[in-house]
């Protein structure tokens, strides 16, 4: 039974005020989100910014199109700094979301460490080989083009 971390890193051209207003605000993650991923929020009246104790409630349709509910909890908020988000029910036995960011010459770091342990001991561990640790590596890739979309690429 593994446990995993999947870091990335990512400069962006703006002020920590833009990276932070549009990271922080829920309505903008299915924009970071490939759309084969079917993600949807399912929570109603979401507030335009996350808070520390926030629950967001999702589908999302990870492997072969098939539904899942995930839920997450905003564990901690440090504003313009970073924030946690921690599954509390969904397709992993442990999700820990870290989003850092901070002010670089030219703009902003956006780091993100995702720790991670799958379900189904052993077998969990290989679908992690094969498959897990390439779809995140994927999700990420997609993300880091939809944010230099809306931002612009690093120079």
């Amino acid at each position: 039974m593994g446990f995993y971390q999947f870091k990335r890193s990512q400069k962006i051209p703006a002020t920590i005020d833009e990276v932070w207003d549009f990271i922080s605000s829920p309505a903008n993650l299915k924009e970071i989100t490939p759309d084969y991923m079917g993600f949807d929020i399912t929570s109603e009246d979401l507030p335009e910014k996350m808070y520390p104790g926030m629950i967001i409630s999702y589908i999302v349709k990870p492997l072969l199109g098939i539904p899942t509910t995930w839920v997450t909890e905003i564990t901690k908020v440090t504003d313009k700094a970073y924030f946690i988000d921690e599954q509390r029910v969904g397709p992993y036995k442990l999700w820990h979301h870290q989003h850092f960011i901070e002010p670089i010459e030219g703009g902003v770091m956006m780091r993100d460490i995702v720790s991670y342990q799958p379900p189904f001991g052993i077998l969990g561990s290989i679908m992690n080989s094969l498959v897990i640790r390439k779809k995140l590596k994927e999700i990420f890739d997609y993300r880091v083009q939809a944010v230099n979309k809306r931002f612009g690429e690093f120079k």
